[in-house]
């Protein structure tokens, strides 16, 4: 898979990644994971298990005088049946913090999407391939590749005209945050776009995205595993999957938020905390779930099917969810004072909707993931928010 030149190849071990909670030894490198082993036994169904063997977030970090790299990886795609092929992932080459190339990667695994609603899948084996950058600057620099956010990506080789080490630690705050497809970085076009990686750099801080397509359920397991990261900065972005799936009704939901919370603080006792509501979704602001996809446009969008007639028994939207979760900090900050409450609609609201319409009903498009972004590293890392070095 080389371009044949002199090359010197340098083994991929754990201490390159970051960004992830776990890392798997396959038959044909590392596969890193956002859920330690223990949770992921604990998962009930296959989209979650795809949703966090996806590396959005998780990058190679290393030091190097190289001007050409090259990784070789073998990717997981997938595809829906009977719609257009998704573009390859991308992988971003930062140097000293700055996207300075990308490449993508033939080949690989096929995931073939059968059924939307059961999330039936076919499985087809492909070869590896190899993401090749050259012509980088010259000199000594650090180097981060971000692997692509929605392709279950197993790193093999790395190969470079000058040596490697792994990247010291930088010193910056950890920010463990959780949430949805959103969070995940569904509609983004690049790894180093997603939402949280443009908060995270504006906020200069080292991101651990636990955003999970679909499976933001305010999960017992992924508490747990919340509550045993290590993490200067927590964020927890509850809400939509809930409702889009019908998953709970309003008797539930109040305890299992307060269960979520609980579970982190007994390992972060401390540790600034911000619950996050939903931002603008017009689709589920007033209409429960279960959600369904829409395909009467010709594209692929969804539609909610709940009666809102039934919020008076208890099912829940997301203007509930929003007076919940304000609620559920309001009563805790009092023995609490480091939980923090933040409105999605300060990520993305009507105006923002106005200016940068949701694509498919639900999920932002690409400049709308670069403007909860800012926003968020406006409101949240601001001398005066939540996760400020220094209050003012």
């Amino acid at each position: 898979m080389s371009t044949g030149q002199n090359l010197i190849t340098t083994p991929i071990t754990a201490d390159f990644l970051r960004g992830h909670l776990d890392v798997e030894e396959t038959a044909h490198g590392l596969l890193p994971h956002r859920l330690p082993a223990w949770a992921r036994r604990q998962i009930p169904d296959d989209r979650l298990a795809v949703a966090e063997a996806q590396p959005s977030g998780v990058r190679l970090a290393f030091r190097t005088d190289a001007t050409t790299i090259e990784l070789d990886t073998l990717p997981t795609k997938r595809v829906y049946a009977g719609f257009p092929p998704q573009p390859d992932g991308v992988y971003d080459l930062l140097v000293d913090g700055l996207l300075t190339a990308q490449a993508t990667v033939d080949g690989g695994n096929l995931r073939t999407v059968t059924d939307m609603q059961t999330q039936t899948t076919h499985f087809t084996p492909g070869p590896a391939g190899t993401a090749r950058f050259t012509d980088l600057p010259t000199g000594e620099k650090d180097i981060e590749i971000w692997l692509p956010h929605a392709e279950i990506t197993e790193v093999i080789a790395l190969r470079t005209d000058a040596p490697v080490i792994p990247a010291s630690k930088t010193g910056r705050r950890v920010w463990l945050h959780h949430g949805s497809s959103i969070s995940h970085g569904s509609n983004a076009v690049f790894p180093s776009a997603i939402w949280p990686a443009v908060a995270a750099s504006a906020g200069d801080v080292e991101l651990i995205n636990l955003g999970f397509g679909g499976s933001a359920m305010a999960d017992a397991f992924t508490a747990r595993a919340m509550r045993d990261a290590p993490a200067d900065l927590i964020s927890v972005k509850l809400g939509i999957n809930i409702v889009n799936s019908d998953a709970m009704r309003l008797r539930a939901f109040t305890p299992a938020v307060h269960g979520f919370l609980d579970t982190i603080r007994e390992g972060h006792p401390t540790t600034p905390l911000l619950l996050i509501s939903p931002i603008l979704c017009p689709t589920h602001e007033n209409t429960p779930g279960p959600l369904m996809p829409d395909l009467s446009s010709g594209t692929l969008k969804f539609k909610a099917t709940g009666d809102q007639a039934e919020t008076a028994a208890g099912r829940l939207t997301l203007t509930i969810v929003r007076n919940v979760l304000a609620d559920v900090v309001e009563q805790r900050s009092a023995e609490d004072p480091h939980l923090h409450y933040l409105d999605g609609l300060e990520l993305y609201g009507e105006s923002d909707h106005h200016q940068f319409p949701l694509p498919d009903a639900l999920h932002p498009c690409p400049e709308g993931h670069h403007r909860i972004g800012e926003n968020f590293a406006k409101l949240v890392f601001a001398n005066n928010g939540p996760f400020a070095t220094t209050t003012s």
